[in-house]
């Protein structure tokens, strides 16, 4: 099956029922199974970060790194996915970046130290930027039920996935901190299989994406808002991944339980809540009213940091918000420049990750020099600053309206 790697002027309405009644090929569900697996390496260290902090002798800040070296090499990488997938081939590209995850995993689950697991998690992360920057290309190229619905069973994928990950790195986090990185490395194993047997081969695109597509593609003033709006808010959102678990003060599972509320939550909303408020409000104005709510969360929990049960509800709920911005945001990157859409997501996510990768450390940082409440007043602030951004950028995303009538 040929891959359709060009911009399609595809309507940019996304249905609630789509994921229940679209037929995909196999190759399609090969990529979310594998997707599944992959975004459980997101929320798979959560519920082991005190463990990890305690067992290996690091302070807070110090073992945020695992987020901040991941997200990193993962920002950067993607400027180069386009330039190997359009050598490689798609399904090439993808297979080499689970190989890495699975070897980077499993070197991660034999660390001796912080910084060994630090490097590995870096490591872990080139493997993560070749695969998740085709898997989205794949998943909307193979679909035959069009752009928007894709992006919708990719954003189930990274919900299932972020929630199903914490409860399994609760669980095998218990047993021990080593646990959860062997036990990605042979999930993972078990996707590289998947893929190679039935995904199709793609035929390598015509033509070939350069190293400097991605940086084209920021010049246009739609998608950089968009960008510049992740960056923003993955400040918020990754205050909330790595650093809640140190206050809640709980143990593996009971951080395995919160964030898999987190989740569930995050899916639910991503899959069901997001289309009908798209189709009835539209996308900026969604995106900007879930960023807000989000902001409202984190700044609870900033002004009851001390209070474990308003912690604890606030770090679920936000899962509402946070899966409701997830699929508004990355179908209408998916819109928002006439660029093709692996190079649109490569662009969109190495903005966005190099946020990732400074919010976790700046957040154990603050802690440390300010006080316990500090990083989510901060990380309120920059979600805040998002929704701005938005709102000032919103007349170059009108076309990501139009097609849904906003």
């Amino acid at each position: 099956m040929k891959m359709n790697t060009t911009t399609v002027k595809t309507p940019n309405r996304i249905e609630p029922a789509d994921l229940a009644s679209a037929k995909q090929p196999r190759a399609v569900w090969a990529v979310a199974f594998a997707c599944v697996i992959s975004f459980m390496g997101l929320g798979l260290v959560d519920p082991i970060l005190p463990a990890i902090s305690h067992q290996l002798n690091a302070t807070p800040s110090q073992t945020s790194l695992l987020f901040s070296s991941y997200n990193l090499v993962t920002g950067i990488a993607m400027l180069a996915t386009g330039f190997i997938s359009s050598r490689m081939g798609v399904k090439w590209t993808m297979m080499t970046g689970t190989l890495l995850i699975i070897a980077f995993a499993l070197l991660g689950g034999m660390s001796g130290s912080i910084g060994e697991l630090v490097g590995y998690r870096a490591g872990w992360g080139l493997g993560n930027a070749l695969f998740i920057a085709t898997a989205l290309s794949a998943i909307v190229g193979l679909s035959t039920r069009g752009s928007a619905k894709a992006v919708i069973m990719y954003e189930a994928a990274l919900g299932l996935g972020i929630s199903v990950g914490p409860l399994l790195g609760g669980e095998l986090g218990s047993i021990s901190w080593r646990g959860p990185f062997i036990g990605v490395g042979a999930l993972m194993l078990i996707a590289f299989i998947s893929i190679g047997v039935l995904m199709p081969k793609v035929p390598r695109q015509a033509n070939r994406t350069s190293l400097a597509d991605p940086f084209k593609a920021l010049r246009h003033p739609g998608l950089l808002v968009l960008a510049v709006t992740a960056f923003l808010y993955n400040f918020g959102f990754f205050t909330l991944m790595a650093y809640t678990p140190f206050v809640m003060d709980l143990d593996e599972h009971g951080l395995g339980y919160v964030f898999f509320g987190w989740g569930i939550l995050l899916a639910v909303t991503s899959v069901f809540v997001a289309p009908r408020l798209q189709k009835r409000f539209g996308s900026i104005r969604s995106m900007s009213v879930a960023l807000l709510l989000f902001a409202l969360a984190l700044l609870v929990m900033g002004i009851w940091t001390s209070s474990q049960t308003t912690v604890i509800v606030s770090v679920i709920v936000a899962g509402a918000f946070l899966g409701t911005n997830n699929t508004l945001i990355t179908t209408a990157v998916m819109e928002a420049a006439p660029v093709e859409r692996s190079t649109a997501s490569a662009a969109y996510s190495f903005v966005r990750f190099i946020g990732g990768a400074l919010a976790p450390w700046l957040a154990g940082k603050l802690a440390e020099w300010y006080n316990p409440h500090m990083p989510f007043y901060v990380g309120a602030a920059f979600v805040v600053v998002a929704v701005l951004t938005v709102l000032l950028g919103r007349r170059f995303l009108s076309h990501v309206d139009a097609a849904s009538g906003h």
